[in-house]
């Protein structure tokens, strides 16, 4: 058993939404570094462009820029059709995008949340995730191979606990903790339709990121973890590599948590 090639993915064309993000620029580093062909798929297009000839020149791999909204089924396919005329193949897809709540935005008190807000998450942390697994999922299944990813939150386990945030704004929002919960049963159903095709499909949840919070949170969420601190950004990459490669072959329909023991007490 070689582990190293287990964990390679030279030339394998990896789809990750969300890429301009502050996880987007580290899983499209980590997998550019395994060998990966990294689709920067993100609204943000010039932020892709950017890190698409950093990533050419420092791993000696062809990453594409793709400015495309999840939220938008004929951005989606327009996207897929450019990547699939490039690369004639996708062997993973990461959905990484998530809608980029404000401080404002959770600061809103429930009741009088607004449904267009609501109705506005729900478009790329849920209908974005499925309309993504169902244009590549296809292409999988007709490939008989590939591998997704969705990534998902602490959140969507357990409720948020609104004594470490107070009115702060870095909480977040019921609807944010709805949609992520509710990918884990998408998952499951998906890795159950397409058993036996070569498609798996697996959820990533994540912990809280450090990122120039206020002390005072930091040391709150901190006490919270088992770790006794904050994740460091680059620290989801391993547990993303090992799912994205053969490494995790015999895995599907599962969820794999790295939030520093927060969801175990």
């Amino acid at each position: 058993m070689n582990i190293k090639k287990m964990s390679d993915l030279s030339e394998k064309v990896v789809f990750l939404t969300g890429a301009a993000g502050i996880l987007g620029t580290q899983y499209a580093t980590a997998l550019s570094n395994a060998g990966a062909n990294v689709v920067l798929a993100d609204i943000n297009y010039t932020r892709c462009k950017k890190m698409e000839i950093k990533l050419k020149k420092e791993f000696d791999v062809t990453p594409f820029s793709l400015k495309m909204d999840i939220s938008n089924k004929k951005s989606i396919d327009n996207g897929i059709s450019k990547v699939m005329k490039k690369f004639s193949k996708i062997d993973v897809l990461v959905n990484n995008a998530v809608f980029p709540e404000t401080q404002k935005e959770r600061k809103i008190e429930f009741e009088k949340f607004p449904l267009e807000l609501w109705n506005k998450i729900f478009a790329v942390n849920v209908t974005g995730v499925f309309l993504c697994n169902q244009k590549i999922g296809s292409i999988m299944v007709k490939q008989q191979k590939g591998s997704i990813i969705n990534i998902s939150s602490m959140y969507g386990i357990v409720a948020a606990d609104q004594r470490i945030y107070g009115n702060s704004g870095l909480n977040s929002t019921a609807a944010y903790a709805v949609t992520k919960s509710s990918l884990f049963n998408f998952t499951r159903y998906l890795a159950s339709y397409w058993k036996n095709t070569g498609v798996r499909i697996n959820t990533l949840t994540l912990g809280g990121v450090e990122n120039n919070q206020d002390p005072k949170f930091i040391r709150k969420y901190s006490e919270k973890t088992m770790i006794g601190r904050m994740a460091k950004k680059n620290e989801f990459t391993g547990a993303l590599i090992f799912l994205a490669s053969d490494a995790s072959s015999y895995m599907t329909g599962s969820n794999m948590v790295v939030d520093g023991g927060w969801t175990a007490w």
